[in-house]
């Protein structure tokens, strides 16, 4: 039920949904004569879209959600990679068959450089389909063609393929690896997602080293218009938003334990 509800919640609340939804509103309340009601939706929807795609605020948001989990020197040892999905462009590769990759690919192509570095270490790509209206191919299905390609052995892999949001990748890899005391476990994601996901992993008992990948900020953007194109910009803030969304649903649910998690737990 939590992830219905919370797709069907995103659907209307993300920044271009939203003013598409008040435009609607504003257009039908024009034609029965509610001016100021009217007047009111376009204002909105004009300020969510103007701020969304031509100011600075989604890299604001999304920041203090890349620094809180600074990327650490890599151990000696490393028994097991963990990679949440997300990397890929699940529709494409439902058809076609390749490996084609979206703005989240760094997880795979670091997690590819990582299965190189430590040779022994187990890959596991955790990832069904997360989508509730579209039609996709799991990440768990594409990465063996794209990992294998990049010299990363079949026989190293272990595919978690039912998963359908953050809290389902950290229990059903749990599940599936049952990591042993001791071992050494890198968790790879984007930066941003990296303080809901190691929360995650920990509250379900897997240890984890952190290793933050796609970086979306400088951390020098400031207050500022236009410091991006607006397609970015848009992109920027729909990811803040429904980051910090997800935090705040998955602290009141409570799936994690704070609202805003951090290095000290």
């Amino acid at each position: 039920m939590f992830f219905y509800l919370s797709k069907i919640f995103w659907f209307f609340i993300q920044p271009l949904n939203l003013t598409i939804f008040l435009l609607l509103a504003g257009l039908l309340a024009a034609m029965i004569g509610r001016r100021r009601l009217a007047a009111t939706g376009s204002v909105l929807a004009f300020l969510i879209l103007a701020l969304s795609a031509w100011t600075s605020l989604g890299a604001m948001m999304l920041n203090p959600l890349e620094e809180r989990f600074a990327r650490p020197s890599l151990p000696q040892r490393v028994d097991g990679i963990v990679v949440l999905g997300g990397g890929f462009e699940g529709a494409i590769n439902l058809v076609r068959g390749g490996y084609e990759l979206n703005s989240g690919g760094d997880r795979m192509v670091e997690t590819a450089i990582l299965a190189r570095r430590f040779p022994t270490a187990k890959v596991v790509v955790s990832g069904g389909t997360g989508e509730l209206f579209l039609e996709g191919e799991g990440d768990a299905a594409t990465a063996p063609r794209l990992l294998t390609a990049l010299g990363v052995a079949a026989d190293r892999l272990i595919l978690e393929n039912k998963s359908r949001n953050t809290y389902e990748n950290a229990v059903f890899t749990k599940a599936l690896v049952t990591p042993k005391p001791g071992e050494t476990w890198l968790l790879v994601t984007s930066a941003f997602h990296m303080p809901r996901a190691k929360a995650l992993f920990d509250k379900a008992g897997f240890a984890t080293i952190p290793w933050p990948v796609d970086y979306r900020t400088t951390g020098r953007e400031g207050i500022g218009l236009f410091r991006d194109n607006p397609a970015d910009s848009l992109q920027a803030t729909t990811m803040a938003i429904r980051e910090w969304i997800g935090l705040f649903a998955y602290w009141l649910s409570g799936r994690i334990d704070q609202p805003f998690p951090g290095p000290g737990g």
